[in-house]
């Protein structure tokens, strides 16, 4: 085999991943049926999204002061919300939802997470959602799959998980059943992220890099190992690439779950990748909230009138740093932001308060404050949607959790 040099792996790493996100059946997606017309949609952006520029506090003047380089407020290109926040130029799309009152968000929010900002182990928890010290490849179910083993009627054919990896949100002991395609097209997480730290800092390839990851359709894009000499396997691999590209992985996976809601299914969950910022945050940034605004849209689009019995909501692991770096990006924080969006929600508004830039405010000196657990968020919607029991979802679907005071999410 020849030895592969730099260039040679990132084009044949992206080549297979940007095929692999060109159909939704090889993206990690679940969904499960319930006795119920409502609809909810759970979409986890891997990477850390920054909640800070995605909706922008400009109100407070310690912003533009933190992030001179970014496009923050009205009179830089974003959208006034409400005389304090600004929506990313990013989410114009979706503009017209916020005036429907179908898109609000909630500001100052995460998991548990705290401290080691490692990826995987915050999706991890994230996706198993549980508390901190009890981190997600300690447990073997998720809290989907928590959610369903106390909801009468489930059958075999009540959850369904497709994809290569099997969906940690879904995994348990409630009845369910998996599909993916014969072909394995994924590196390990450990290989992955050790190409990631590699390059990090390396300005020509650091780049390319996470065009890879971003279109790959998750932030550590599961490529696939390839030993293969044939000079016609490295031309298949750019053709893929440049397929891919032309399409946009987002939008099949939202059409094929709003058909699956339009059917039987009536929760669902993906992911979107690319929100790892640490360098060109306005080009990446930008690249992921079109995708994100374009998956929600063809969603709103495909499940036509059950639309409004649906509620969307896109969480992350964790959120960046409040100070931009040399770079012209962020890096891996605390708090966040939460989306929500559907008819189904009460939008047209941020829900929370605002914990301040105030360097003695910030998580660590350097992080937004998180003040409310997102996992709140979830469980309040589900309370309204399934009927769910507040003890059951402060003991078993998300243990530990406190739901507060309930932020009337939904109609």
């Amino acid at each position: 085999m020849s030895t592969l040099n730099r260039r040679d792996l990132i084009l044949r790493s992206a080549a297979l991943g940007c095929s692999a996100a060109a159909s939704p059946l090889v993206t990690p997606m679940a969904f499960a049926s319930a006795p119920t017309e409502n609809r909810l949609v759970i979409l986890i952006l891997r990477g850390a999204m920054d909640g800070l520029d995605v909706i922008q506090p400009y109100g407070d003047p310690l912003l533009s002061a933190l992030r001179p380089d970014f496009e923050t407020g009205p009179t830089r290109g974003a959208r006034d919300l409400d005389g304090f926040y600004a929506l990313h130029p990013g989410l114009a799309d979706l503009f017209p939802l916020w005036q429907a009152g179908e898109l609000g968000f909630a500001q100052a929010v995460s998991t548990p997470y705290r401290n080691k900002r490692s990826h995987f182990d915050g999706q991890d928890l994230l996706e198993a959602g549980t508390e901190d010290g009890t981190e997600g490849r300690a447990h073997n179910d998720g809290w989907l799959n928590r959610l369903l083993q106390n909801m009468p009627g489930t059958t075999r054919e009540t959850a369904l998980a497709i994809g290569q990896e099997e969906a940690l949100i879904l995994r348990g002991s409630a009845p369910s059943i998996a599909w993916s395609p014969a072909s394995r097209l994924a590196l390990s997480r450990a290989t992955s992220d050790l190409l990631g730290h590699v390059y990090h800092d390396d300005p020509l390839f650091q780049a390319a890099f996470e065009d890879a990851q971003f279109y790959s359709g998750l932030l550590y894009g599961e490529f696939a190992d390839s030993d293969t000499d044939d000079p016609g396997m490295a031309n298949m691999m750019e053709e893929a690439l440049a397929n891919s590209q032309r399409g946009n992985a987002a939008i099949s996976m939202a059409e094929f779950a709003g058909e699956r809601l339009n059917a039987d299914a009536r929760i669902a969950s993906f992911s979107i990748g690319g929100w790892d910022t640490h360098r060109a945050q306005d080009r990446g940034l930008n690249r992921a909230l079109g995708n994100l605004s374009a998956a929600i849209l063809e969603l709103r689009n495909t499940l036509g009138s059950n639309w409004q019995r649906t509620t969307v909501m896109a969480m992350t692991e964790f959120g960046r740093t409040a100070r931009q770096n040399g770079s012209g990006g962020t890096d891996h924080g605390t708090g966040s932001a939460l989306i929500m969006a559907g008819g189904a929600i009460r939008g047209g508004r941020v829900i929370g308060d605002f914990p301040g830039l105030d360097e003695a405010d910030l998580f660590d000196r350097r992080d937004l404050m998180p003040l409310r657990d997102v996992r709140a968020y979830a469980a309040w919607a589900m309370a309204g949607l399934f009927g769910t029991e507040r003890t059951l979802l402060e003991q078993h679907v998300f243990p530990g959790l406190d739901m507060g005071d309930d932020p009337q999410v939904l109609l």
